[in-house]
């Protein structure tokens, strides 16, 4: 089957959040989504957005999804952070994952960043083998940190 890819547009953002909410069942957290239509609508089509989205198109329906950033690392200078890299489940192997990581690599490139880095969930060994066959090293001395929105409220309550 043909497919397309292209950037993404403010009308695609309802198919967008279906990809990012299958993507998060995949993962097994269906229920950590919390953003909505409205808030990809603003913060990818404002003024100054905050990401960019690739969209695997066949038939007139989005099928695949590559999301990233632009980011600054202290020892690179420019990079791009791939937020999420998602074909529907019925459309895998079919080559739109490919087309996609293949697209922000080189957009990556005419951006003349110096990295581009993503996370992978380690027991998603089809995608770590995808990464490595593509020349992406999977680092494992590294792990990834975050605080969300609950333990932010509390480190700033106990450090006022």
């Amino acid at each position: 089957m043909k497919h397309t890819i292209r950037i993404a547009t403010k009308s695609d953002m309802s198919q967008v959040l279906e990809l990012i909410k299958e993507l998060a069942e995949f993962e097994k957290e269906a229920d950590a989504v919390v953003i909505t239509k409205e808030d990809l609508e603003r913060d990818g089509f404002s003024e100054h957005p905050l990401f960019k989205c690739f969209v695997a198109e066949m038939d007139g329906h989005i099928d695949g999804i590559a999301l990233f950033y632009p980011r600054y690392s202290t020892w690179k200078g420019r990079t791009l952070h791939l937020e999420d890299l998602v074909v529907r489940g019925n459309k895998r192997g079919l080559g739109l994952g490919s087309a996609l990581f293949k697209e922000v690599i080189a957009y990556g490139s005419k951006q003349g960043v110096r990295r581009i880095e993503w996370v992978v969930l380690n027991w998603n060994e089809t995608a770590v083998e995808f990464y490595k066959k593509n020349g992406a090293l999977v680092l494992s001395d590294w792990d990834t940190v975050q605080m969300d929105e609950n333990g932010i409220k509390k480190f700033i309550a106990k450090n006022s």
